[in-house]
């Protein structure tokens, strides 16, 4: 499942993240825009709008005399990342659990269980979107433009290596359930519970690390 007006830099750039977070790009391999266009067969303009959407997300470094090099990330710096990721979100879930009128806890149900098929069908990709529209609905909700901007600037940056957590077996279904949790939360008017909930579910530790590294056991993407 894709959104609706997805644009064709936006499924190379999504093509090109898969390729770096599971190793297939290594970190300092060169990105080279005719390269790409030729084996994407399109022409330069949307591989350079993904390539910028790469380095915006700090997955590619433009360097001076190299151009766009494949960055790297070792797992102690994704760690952190998901840390500072948790208390973003986190926040914006207390936010949302005190400003939610009506309509915005409709929203977020319907996000929520828009879920419901994907987890009937075991799709991942299709859970992927539909998780990406729960937790943006949940930023809106916060009404704070700061931490809507700065929170949204990581999930870009986390963007391919969350999608990779769902492929652990059972993790799509444990998220729906945390996602539960979450909305109930915001519901009933629980900021602290709606906070904790969040953290909890974005933070990565403990067996949810070992099996997002596991997956890329085969990868040298991620190195000590």
């Amino acid at each position: 499942m894709r959104r609706a007006g997805d644009k064709l830099s936006d499924r190379l750039r999504e093509a090109l993240e898969e390729e770096i977070v599971t190793g297939a790009l290594q970190p300092g391999e060169r990105l080279e825009e005719v390269a790409l266009a030729q084996r994407f067969a399109v022409s330069r303009t949307p591989i350079r709008e993904a390539l910028h959407q790469l380095a915006a997300a700090g997955l590619i470094e433009n360097r001076p005399r190299r151009g766009a090099l494949v960055a790297e990330i070792g797992p102690e710096r994704l760690v952190e990342m998901f840390e500072v990721m948790g208390e973003l979100e986190g926040l914006c879930a207390r936010l949302a659990a005190r400003r939610a009128g009506t309509a915005d806890i409709a929203a977020i149900r319907a996000a929520h269980e828009a879920c419901t098929q994907a987890i009937e069908t075991m799709d991942v990709d299709a859970y992927y979107y539909r998780n990406e529209i729960f937790h943006e609905r949940i930023r809106e909700t916060a009404r704070n433009a700061f931490l809507l901007e700065q929170a949204t600037a990581l999930q870009r940056r986390l963007r391919p290596y969350r999608r990779l957590q769902l492929r652990a077996r059972g993790r799509v279904a444990a998220s729906f359930g945390e996602h539960e949790a979450i909305m109930a939360a915001i519901e009933r008017g629980d900021a602290d519970a709606a906070g904790r909930a969040m953290r909890e579910h974005v933070v990565i530790q403990g067996e949810r690390f070992a099996d997002l590294v596991a997956s890329l056991s085969d990868s040298p993407r991620l190195r000590a």
